[in-house]
């Protein structure tokens, strides 16, 4: 399912053994993100502070810019939140993380138990892998949904010797070879549709954990979704270094965008079956392109994805000074081949497309998508460098190549 979303995004917008986990029946009621207690959530602070128990490793860590999962510190437990695990979800996800062989914590905050460290993990999206990485434990990884569209080369290369397993994706996910797996945890994502994996795994019995980085429209608070995973290793501590460089790195190259008088404008993606999927005003492309200086054209619209009309794109859009994230195409060719018309765009003409295609595998699956998630300074780099190469004149594109 995550594949099909990652494909159409490139349309539409830049746009989870014996001691298996406890888990929550999927009958039963869990609470609602306005019925979480805010004040047990941990407030940020200038330093983390270690854990009051020393049956966890990691040190305690704040959740500064994602908006769909808290962290808890609570007396023998950590406990996580899923406040928003779809768009429109009426229900929070709660997991209860506790050392291997401690007690169960209290039976009345509806969470599903995982052991951590946790040792085997199935990963059901790409954007996982990153932040494995970070902590050191993509070796963990025992199955994936499809490795067609995966770029890390070692999942690659794992999965194709067979080390790795493949699972299948959505409500087409094998339950049975994961029943067979017994793994620790399987990560996945969920849109609230009857294509989501996760309530067959809950039937089963499964130790499944909905993530939904998705959902977050800030650059960083999308990549914050690493400590959330590191969790689960009890290893959120190293995540959260690696976040903070991140945060840092960001926060450095939008200083020297912000200071642009003259903003160049931008437009973004192509007409796919009609229709021009634009990203909203609001959304995580649109923030990207703001943080990186630009005059997105569409700014003023409300929303995440607007569908829009090729003739109403291009009244808007016609003069645009750049033009990214074009889908497939990997030179203008390729774009003209989709449609003439695009040749009476500006940056068209003045030779200024770009797209995010840089870093791709052979059968399409980009890079972008999987550690950009968790690489925003440098996504932010290459946008800064496109629309004010002066301003960084060390970096070369990564995710991104000019269209000849």
């Amino acid at each position: 399912m995550k594949k099909s979303l990652v494909l159409l995004s490139m349309v539409f917008v830049l746009l989870a053994a014996a001691c298996r986990p406890v888990l929550t029946p999927p009958s039963q009621t869990i609470p609602t993100e306005t019925e979480i207690d805010a004040t047990e959530v941990i407030a940020p602070s200038s330093e983390p502070k270690a854990p009051e128990s020393n049956s966890f490793k990691s040190a305690r860590v704040k959740v500064e810019f994602a908006r769909n999962f808290t962290i808890e510190y609570q007396d023998g437990y950590k406990l996580l939140t899923v406040t928003q695990p779809w768009a429109g979800a009426e229900q929070a996800f709660r997991y209860a993380l506790i050392p291997r062989g401690a007690a169960q914590p209290p039976a009345d905050i509806n969470a599903m138990v995982v052991e951590t460290p946790i040792e085997s993990f199935v990963a059901m999206s790409t954007t996982y892998y990153p932040f494995l990485e970070w902590i050191g434990q993509l070796g963990t990884v025992v199955a994936i949904d499809d490795p067609t569209y995966v770029f890390n080369a070692d999942v690659q290369s794992r999965a194709a010797a067979g080390e790795i397993a493949v699972v299948g994706s959505g409500a087409g996910a094998d339950i049975e070879k994961l029943i067979a797996l017994s793994p620790d945890v399987i990560m996945t994502n969920a849109y609230g549709s009857i294509y989501d994996s996760h309530p067959k795994m809950l039937e089963a019995n499964l130790p499944v954990v909905i993530n939904a980085d998705y959902l977050e429209d800030s650059p960083l608070g999308r990549a914050e979704w690493g400590k959330f995973i590191a969790a689960f290793y009890d290893q959120e501590d190293v995540a959260a270094a690696e976040f903070d460089r991140v945060v840092a790195d960001y926060n450095n190259v939008k200083a020297l965008a912000e200071v642009m008088s003259e903003k160049v404008t931008v437009i973004t993606n192509t007409d796919y079956q009609g229709t021009w999927y634009v990203p909203g005003g609001q959304s995580f492309a649109a923030n990207l392109m703001k943080d990186a200086g630009a005059a997105y054209v569409f700014a003023d619209q409300e929303g995440s994805t607007l569908p829009l009309s090729f003739e109403v794109v291009f009244d808007k859009g016609k003069d645009a000074d750049y033009w990214i994230n074009v889908g497939f195409p990997t030179d203008k060719a390729s774009l003209l081949g989709l449609d003439a018309r695009y040749a009476e765009f500006k940056a068209f003409q003045t030779d200024q497309v770009f797209n995010n295609n840089a870093r791709a595998n052979a059968n399409g699956g980009l890079d972008y998508f999987e550690s950009g998630v968790a690489n925003p300074d440098i996504v932010l780099k290459d946008l800064v460098k496109i629309f004010y190469p002066d301003l960084l004149p060390d970096h070369m594109l990564y995710y991104y190549q000019k269209l000849n």
